[in-house]
């Protein structure tokens, strides 16, 4: 398992994914504040939900890749011959998705509320978020890739199918950044979180099953 994690975030450096994802995710950052301009308080309010927003766009960018070429190249046969179960295969590749682009992401994150000139709570409360709803968005990427992959031109239909599971992150993850409400956003937030983390490497595995037959 660890072999394969390795192997995941080898390619993805090579590849340049980590970098794409943090430098979309910064490009939507600062095209925020130029298109509002320069008002303060409304670059602050809405701060969070941008951040929030860029992050999931952001993460969306390698998903078409996490299993396709290796269900192309024949890597899954490979790996069910050797009796890896595809769960464990899944999970692996969730951990090396997000090892590739949250922590990277965290750090873009310190870039960004700068410029939506955020305080330092809410700083706290966005990197908080982001290390706990990223795990998330990471199991959905690999379980939406499992579910098209074998589809032909799935690029835009990964969008699609991923964006509207990934909803509740969203608005949690926004709603966490509230001081009045956000311990309870948190708490939702690491729920859905954990819920997908657990779930998706099954949902992924049966995918993979499916297109392997």
């Amino acid at each position: 398992m660890i072999a394969l994690i390795r192997r995941d975030l080898r390619r993805s450096v090579a590849s340049g994914g980590a970098v794409l994802v943090v430098a979309f995710f910064l490009l939507v950052a600062i095209l925020f504040p130029l298109a509002i301009g320069p008002d303060g308080a409304l670059l602050a309010r809405i701060g969070g939900g941008v951040i929030w927003t860029a992050a999931l766009l952001a993460a969306l960018l390698p998903v078409e890749r996490l299993i396709a070429p290796d269900l192309d190249a024949g890597v899954f046969d490979q790996l069910a011959v050797r009796g890896l179960s595809m769960a464990a295969v899944a999970t692996a590749k969730t951990i090396a998705h997000w090892l590739s682009f949250g922590p990277p992401l965290m750090l873009a994150a310190v870039i960004a509320t700068g410029l939506f000139d955020l305080s330092l709570d809410t700083l706290v409360r966005v990197e908080l978020g982001l290390l706990i709803g990223t795990p998330g968005l990471a199991a959905l990427a690999v379980a939406t890739s499992a579910l098209v992959a074998a589809v032909r031109g799935s690029g835009a239909v990964v969008g699609l199918a991923m964006l509207p599971l990934a909803v509740p992150l969203l608005i949690f993850g926004a709603g966490a950044l509230d001081p009045a409400g956000g311990a309870g956003a948190m708490k939702l937030l690491a729920a859905v979180s954990l819920v997908l983390v657990a779930g998706a490497p099954f949902i992924a595995a049966a995918a993979i099953r499916a297109a392997l037959d």
